[in-house]
């Protein structure tokens, strides 16, 4: 056998197998037993799966790196036939599938309108209407998620498990991607390469991205994809997979400004060229003379209505009572969003580095602004932390993967009422986490 394979074709250890076995177990339960409501379930197998998680990832060596690669994998495929009910977003996506095979556009009218629509479109039905979790607002969708759930829907036109399939596979293949342009980062910038199982192998993104369909893992493939282009100086190509990024998930936008230090003033002007009218032909099938209004209104109402796990917003918020008697959100929301804009701008002009290598740090910066100043914080949104914290040494995004859960406290009963309690211990202890972290890096007691 050449040594080269020979060092990849380890028997894993008896430990390993049996935290293997923990890892899949846990993840089945989530998977296929829990429920929205079912907090002590969710708690007690996420616990259990993050634990087991971060016990073998911190000692992981290269030897063992396809072994937990492979689990990795199947710990995707097993969920493949669990039907997403810890997140009824599904229902939506199907609604926007179903409009586009019938010839219409989502964004043009509101799902109401077309139960009294004539001809009735296919599959719009009262029952599926009636599981849509936000009837009243139009769909925010981009275009990438668009295309993915019209191809679920064309591919199983009658059954709604059948097109949580299609869109699992989608995504596991976007896992893929990203694990192998993770390696390749790493390689590149001369890491080790067992980071890459920090995401890999994290319970929450494997229940969260595939299990109950979130589409941060397409965004995060482009992304990735567009980052491993750049730093092959294939400016173009990198261009088309941000616009893509962006097209799936509307985050990367934050990251932008970043890039003008890195490519100069005069390149920059071309590649956000290219981005902008990639971006704009993927958008040009969504567009109407209704679009920019619905979907303006929409983007408008997560700032200024939504709210869910928020940290510095809830806190706002009780200011806001106490001195005005009343929830502040349709102010505080929109002031937050221009302090995110600010930060980053100011972290721009204050960036010196040219390296591509130093990207990831600052987006993490860019990205833990903008969730501490977000009224949303839903569990997946730290898929993109994570994933960012790998090229770091920090690693306060994998503790808040783990405390995260938390935050499904919130739908034990019909009424969705926080435990604000529980929100403050999840922040307390990352934010005091963070802290630490920073405060080893600056004194040289953390490296690399």
């Amino acid at each position: 056998m050449l040594p080269s394979l020979k060092k990849w074709l380890v028997a894993p250890s008896p430990q390993q197998g049996l935290a293997a076995l923990v890892l899949l177990g846990s993840c089945y339960l989530l998977g296929y037993q829990a429920e929205q409501s079912a907090f002590g379930l969710i708690l007690t197998a996420y616990t259990v799966a993050f634990a087991t998680y971060a016990w073998q990832v911190s000692q992981a060596r290269e030897a063992q790196l396809l072994f937990w690669l492979c689990i990795a994998l199947l710990l995707r495929l097993v969920l493949l036939g669990a039907f997403p009910v810890l997140s009824d977003d599904i229902y939506r996506f199907i609604w926007d599938g179903r409009l586009w095979l019938a010839g219409r556009n989502p964004f043009d009218q509101l799902p109401v309108w077309y139960l009294t629509a004539d001809p009735q479109i296919p599959g719009l039905s009262q029952a599926l209407f009636d599981q849509l979790n936000s009837p009243e607002y139009h769909t925010i969708y981009p275009p990438v998620a668009q295309f993915c759930f019209t191809l679920a829907c064309w591919l199983s036109p009658q059954s709604i498990t059948g097109a949580a399939v299609v869109l699992k596979l989608i995504l596991i293949l976007a896992d893929v991607g990203s694990v192998l342009l993770l390696l390749k980062l790493l390689t590149a910038w001369s890491l080790p390469r067992t980071r890459v199982l920090w995401y890999a192998l994290n319970p929450l993104m494997i229940v969260e991205l595939v299990g109950n369909l979130h589409f941060e893992g397409v965004m995060i493939f482009f992304l990735l994809l567009g980052t491993w282009l750049l730093t092959q100086a294939r400016w173009w190509p990198s261009a088309v997979a941000m616009a893509l990024a962006v097209a799936s998930k509307l985050l990367p936008l934050v990251f932008f400004p970043f890039l003008v230090r890195r490519l100069g003033w005069q390149r920059s002007v071309a590649y956000f060229a290219v981005v902008g009218g990639v971006t704009l032909l993927l958008w040009w099938p969504l567009w109407s003379t209704s679009f920019a209004t619905n979907f303006g209104s929409s983007i408008n109402l997560y700032f200024r209505q939504f709210e869910f796990n928020a940290s510095l917003f809830y806190l706002l918020k009780g200011l806001g009572y106490h001195w005005e008697g009343q929830n502040l959100i349709k102010i505080i929301g929109p002031c937050l969003a221009l302090l995110v804009l600010l930060v980053i701008l100011l972290r721009t002009a204050l960036d010196r580095a040219k390296s591509w290598s130093s990207l990831p740090g600052l987006w993490l910066f860019a990205i833990a602004v903008y969730l501490c100043c977000a009224t949303t914080v839903h569990p997946w949104y730290t898929a993109l932390p994570l994933v960012l914290c790998v090229f770091t040494p920090y690693r306060w995004p994998v503790l808040w993967s783990g405390l995260i859960v938390l935050s499904y406290y919130t739908y034990i009963t019909p009424a969705f009422l926080e435990n604000y309690w529980l929100v403050g211990l999840e922040y307390g202890l990352v934010v005091g986490y963070g802290s630490w972290e920073w405060w080893r890096l600056r004194t040289g007691a953390l490296v690399g």
